[in-house]
């Protein structure tokens, strides 16, 4: 699963255009592809839980240098409208990715302050602020703004969320890493979950 072709632009770059930024972990190529599947079976059970319709995930490698792989993921899910997704579930959503991924290295023995620090979820922290601006919510990013939440409590709702459904997530990450690309019906399948029918298609 490993391929010497760069991939696709949108898995280099946020949603707003930005490169995502690569941070040395000292983990090994299969550790990170285990931990970025945990990462993104984060996103994906709690995006099934919370009644999201699920598309797909997926975890891509490729040898980015002499010696040297890079792994990223990425979760897709819809809604007809956006304002059918409820704004904090879809940002401990945006959360459960990392967080997912910290509780990977606690539990293989893994953690350090340094790796747990190169998996924020940035860019997933950025794409919730933006997506709940648009729905009149504020979700702050070291603050908690007045009739909204902080980043913080969010993370805090995800962690909780996250405890509960491990071995669903635990499933899924595990499936990934074999099998890099699931589609929602694969996942929730596997699971026991249910996914919620395609926004505007036939239940």
């Amino acid at each position: 699963m490993l391929t010497t072709a760069t991939p696709d632009r949108d898995l280099l770059v946020d949603h707003r255009g930005r490169p995502r930024v690569a941070v040395p972990t000292s983990l090994t190529h299969d550790q990170s592809l285990l931990g970025t599947a945990f990462h993104e079976a984060g996103h994906a059970v709690l995006a099934l839980a919370q009644g999201l319709h699920l598309v797909s995930s997926e975890v891509v490698a490729w040898l980015s240098g002499p010696g040297q792989s890079t792994v990223t993921g990425r979760t897709s899910f819809s809604a007809a409208r956006i304002e059918d997704i409820h704004p904090w579930r879809f940002a401990a959503q945006a959360a459960a990715g990392s967080l997912a991924e910290v509780r990977y290295l606690m539990d293989h023995g893994l953690w350090t302050p340094e790796r747990a620090a190169a998996c924020p979820g940035t860019h997933d922290r950025d794409q919730a602020v933006d997506v709940l601006a648009g729905m009149g919510y504020r979700l702050g990013v070291d603050h908690v703004p007045p009739g909204g939440k902080s980043w913080g409590q969010v993370r805090g709702m995800a962690w909780h969320r996250i405890n509960r459904l491990w071995p669903q997530i635990r499933t899924v990450a595990h499936a990934m890493y074999e099998t890099p690309f699931l589609t929602g019906e694969q996942i929730a399948a596997m699971t026991g979950l249910t996914n919620a029918p395609m926004p505007g298609g036939v239940a």
